[in-house]
């Protein structure tokens, strides 16, 4: 497995955000390549433990996020594209950190096979560049209705360059919590 930091859309290298790319053996049959492994993840990210795997379908121009846990439930996200393909965006939304607001995005999909480690302290989302794509990511904490947050997809402060061809009409398609969600400024953050 090959591991790289994420640099961010200004430069930076988002801290504790890792694109590993597995090692794929392929053949006239089809294909290869350990999908996880404990120990291969742990001596790249450090010790993590995932509790919890979702998986969801999204057609394109549909836009997931920016979404985040804050204490004392975070998540961690391992996050991969089974079918298709998607822009992935982690944004860090820790005030004390030196790329506080700052972003950095690269697209997964069903060809490339990357996974996309995105820590707690972080916002993530994705927009779907395919006619249709399914992205599994697992997560280092239970989903927590109390914990849960989001920020604007578009907001100016982040400055995000959401990939054209994921946005045939100009607009993602958006759930309605997130269409309302708050912009950088205004949300609930990492202390």
């Amino acid at each position: 497995m090959q591991v790289e930091p994420l640099i961010s859309a200004g430069g930076a290298v988002l801290e504790g955000v890792l694109l590993l790319t597995p090692r794929v053996f392929g053949d006239d049959r089809g294909f290869f390549f350990e999908s996880w492994n404990q120990n291969a993840f742990n001596a790249a990210a450090g010790p993590t433990a995932f509790v919890q795997d979702n998986h969801s379908r999204s057609v394109q121009g549909v836009l997931r996020g920016l979404h985040y846990q804050l204490p004392p439930h975070p998540q961690g996200k391992l996050v991969r594209c089974l079918v298709g393909e998607i822009f992935d965006v982690a944004v860090d939304i820790r005030p004390s950190s030196p790329t506080f607001g700052q972003w950095g995005g690269v697209r997964l999909s069903a060809a490339n096979k990357q996974q996309l480690w995105v820590p707690a302290g972080y916002a993530h989302g994705f927009l779907t560049l395919s006619p249709e794509a399914e992205v599994l990511y697992k997560t280092t904490d239970f989903w927590s209705k109390e914990c849960e947050r989001g920020i604007r997809w578009d907001d100016p402060q982040i400055g995000i360059a959401w990939p054209q061809e994921g946005l045939p009409d100009g607009q993602p398609l958006l759930s309605a919590k997130d269409a309302v969600a708050p912009a950088l400024a205004e949300a609930d953050l990492f202390a």
